[in-house]
């Protein structure tokens, strides 16, 4: 069974963080951005998935509590980074990152240089790009001598935006 459980959360907040690059102001919760989250944990064991989502508080809630529960069943629980703003979530997977995750996950690059060399880009933007990713726990970096290494550690990253109409109280679950 896993050292913990994968029930962290990036929500928006009235306190917080801005993090990114340029005009983009992703919205990060104080406490996420002081954790440290799987900081201490071995990227070989980390769960196979992770899932980005854009839920309300609510809902993440109830999911964390699901997953945790399987967790301690014994059962792989994906890691979560959660947005309530669904702009936070597609600021942070702007298409230059997706492209830059695809490259690594495809295959893992000696280098950031030879990762930027790969997608045709600059060395500084790449950098940019790959540490606001590494903020969220999805690229770590080995060394590889004088060079940084970027690597996922996850087989595979699921991305959920459900947009749904509001349900009231009325048409809430019966009593």
């Amino acid at each position: 069974m896993p050292d913990e459980p994968n029930t962290n959360t990036t929500d928006d907040t009235d306190d917080v963080n801005r993090t990114g690059s340029g005009d983009e102001g992703i919205v990060m919760d104080d406490t996420e951005a002081e954790a440290g989250f799987l900081e201490d944990r071995d990227p070989e064991d980390y769960p196979s998935v992770l899932r980005i989502t854009s839920d309300s508080e609510q809902a993440h809630q109830q999911d964390a509590i699901d997953r945790l529960e399987r967790w301690e069943a014994g059962e792989e629980v994906p890691h979560v980074i959660n947005f309530q703003n669904p702009s936070d979530l597609r600021a942070l997977l702007a298409d230059r990152r997706v492209e830059l995750l695809r490259s690594i996950m495809a295959e893992r690059p000696d280098s950031i240089r030879q990762l930027a060399e790969r997608l045709d880009r600059d060395v500084k933007t790449v950098h940019d790009d790959l540490q606001v990713l590494a903020e969220y726990d999805i690229v770590h970096f080995e060394q590889a001598g004088r060079a940084k290494r970027a690597f996922v550690p996850y087989d595979s990253i699921e991305v959920n935006l459900e947009i749904s109409t509001p349900r009231s109280a009325d048409d809430a679950a019966p009593a």
